[in-house]
């Protein structure tokens, strides 16, 4: 006879916790709060790569995961580069992508990575819990993620969610 109502009022509770979510269009990450993952990376052609150390070097940096093959990476690819001219670290990990794609867009877009690696198995995106291209994570100077954004960074992205991130972890 009581089982009902308190079933009901589990439920209840339940959805509100659901619907009171801070940004519910934002994907949950299994990363934000903690140290960030290895990296195990392959170099792309003869560009600079980066390492766990580079994580933990004592400045804030954006790991930003993109392919050749995604528009969206495309689209986001201008903030990026005003970003890295701003003087923001950025390192690279690309993913699932044929080298020789990954290093033409380079070449056609501009190169705002300090170093970069490639993930063509996809295994360190596992780690990280990638859901899928572009996604980005700040990572503050002792290699913690501070924050992570799925999708592409716009300019209103960028102005509202990734510069006050970096400051913060500042």
């Amino acid at each position: 006879m009581l089982a009902p109502p308190l079933l009901f009022a589990a439920l209840a509770a339940l959805f509100l916790f659901g619907m009171n979510r801070s940004d519910p269009d934002q994907l949950p990450s299994a990363v934000a709060g903690n140290t960030a993952p290895p990296v195990g990376l392959a170099p792309l052609g003869d560009m600079a790569t980066f390492d766990d150390a580079s994580l933990r070097a004592g400045g804030v940096t954006l790991v930003n995961y993109w392919a050749s093959w995604c528009a969206p990476c495309r689209a986001e690819h201008p903030q990026l580069e005003a970003m890295a001219a701003e003087g923001v670290t950025i390192y690279g990990i690309n993913y699932k992508d044929r080298d020789a794609d990954a290093q033409g867009f380079l070449a056609e877009l501009g190169n705002p990575y300090a170093a970069i690696g490639t993930d063509s198995t996809g295994r360190t995106a596992l780690d990280w819990g990638l859901y899928g291209v572009p996604e980005t994570y700040v990572i503050d100077g002792t290699g913690k993620v501070t924050f992570r954004f799925a999708g592409p960074i716009t300019v209103e992205v960028m102005n509202a969610q990734i510069l006050p991130a970096i400051a913060a972890a500042q």
